[in-house]
């Protein structure tokens, strides 16, 4: 059976479900998603996940470390808290700070997102069907060409935000 996603007008507004093949890269199948910034409390670095080589979408790529789609009814916020729980492990009363939200349009995904930060110093336990690997990034890291051809084209566009927004080196809240 074909995963679905719950797809949105510009508006924000539910008009329905559509299988995920054919959201992505579709503008008219708008899906809504929150995504995780995870600082490292001590050095300000930022935590990524590096997508399996066999996963459907941009394989091999490093991406934020934790994502995911809103279901119907579901607000950002308990989406954000339940993907951090799925994806990495953490629950429990854990400080979201909303950065930024952000409309992507490009040739893989119609999302509108909403970006949220924590600063974590706790063990993860990521999903190995998913995602490779998991790592911090320095700022410098973040910066190298070298390593941003490795990229999604969501992440260069939330790592700009966070620079342009101060929040690249961001060690608490």
């Amino acid at each position: 059976m074909a995963e679905l996603f719950d797809i949105y007008d510009d508006s924000g507004n539910h008009i329905g479900t559509a299988p995920r093949s054919e959201c992505h890269g579709n503008p008219a199948l708008i899906h809504c998603t929150v995504h995780i910034v995870v600082f490292h409390p001590e050095t300000g670095d930022i935590l990524l996940q590096k997508r399996r080589m066999d996963k459907d979408i941009q394989p091999g790529k490093w991406d934020t470390a934790v994502g995911g789609h809103l279901n119907a009814g579901e607000d950002f916020e308990t989406a954000a808290r339940r993907e951090l729980a799925e994806e990495l492990g953490i629950s429990g009363k854990i400080t979201l700070k909303h950065l930024f939200d952000s409309k992507i349009r490009n040739d893989i995904e119609s999302e509108n997102v909403r970006v949220f930060a924590i600063t974590s110093a706790g063990a993860f336990i990521f999903q190995r069907s998913e995602i490779d690997e998991i790592r911090f990034f320095s700022a410098a890291e973040l910066e190298d060409e070298a390593w941003r051809e490795n990229f999604t084209p969501n992440l260069l566009t939330e790592l700009d935000e966070l620079k342009k927004s101060g929040f690249l080196c961001l060690h608490s809240f």
